[in-house]
């Protein structure tokens, strides 16, 4: 059976990675009370944990996600942009996203659609028990191999755009999901992350010539006042 393609797969510099972290559900109803639909809640990405993607390793640093709470986010399941569970936007919405020590947390309200309700039962059997986020990266630190045992490095230091986070069936990080990274995708990941360095770089020295310059226009102006 063919493996349905992610959504992101279209979407230039979109990634995706997942971490095995638990997804847990909160019962909300008191003793004696009836019923509430419970609270699902789960982390997508985690700090400092570092993650083998078979060329090289890669890590999440903290305050990566600082300029991103606010985005139109959407909580799949699977990372099937048909079933949705809750979504996010402005900070508001029936997605819940936060950020402490340990990385980018996500809590929704089971909504009262059948595939939801079939998840939380999922998660409380322990059947699905890991997360994934997709993303794009526009802050990024490479770290040479020390030695032929070493890998390189990859820190992910900012984050411009979350586009989904989502309970998932399987981690990414298996070795037969991961095998499927060529080494020429590798070095064209690494080629983009420095493009974007140095465009980064050259528009903040553009805007440093530019203040610069009106300082200097402003300096002149004074001086043939007096």
């Amino acid at each position: 059976m063919s493996k349905e393609r992610d959504y992101i797969d279209k979407i230039e510099g979109a990634e995706r990675r997942y971490f095995v972290t638990p997804v847990t559900v909160e019962k909300r109803a008191e003793e004696g009370e009836e019923e509430k639909p419970a609270e699902i809640e789960g982390y997508a990405a985690v700090f400092n944990k570092r993650a083998d993607l078979f060329w090289f390793e890669e890590e999440i640093l903290p305050g990566a996600f600082d300029d991103v709470l606010n985005d139109d986010v959407r909580c799949l399941f699977n990372h099937n942009p048909n079933k949705i569970l809750a979504r996010s936007k402005d900070g508001k919405g029936t997605l819940t996203l936060s950020v402490d020590e340990k990385g980018l947390k996500y809590s929704y309200i089971t909504p009262d659609i059948s595939y939801a309700r079939d998840l939380q039962t999922s998660i409380e059997l322990g059947d699905v028990s890991q997360s994934s986020f997709a993303f794009q990266a526009s802050e990024v630190i490479w770290h040479d191999a020390t030695d032929e045992n070493d890998k390189e490095l990859r820190q992910i230091k900012k984050i411009s755009k979350i586009y989904d986070v989502s309970p998932v069936t399987f981690p990414a990080y298996e070795d037969a999901e991961v095998g499927k990274r060529s080494f020429e995708q590798h070095k064209e990941q690494r080629k983009n992350d420095n493009k974007s360095s140095e465009e980064k770089q050259e528009e903040e020295n553009k805007r440093a010539s530019r203040s610069l310059d009106v300082f200097r226009a402003q300096l002149i102006v004074n001086q043939n006042r007096y």
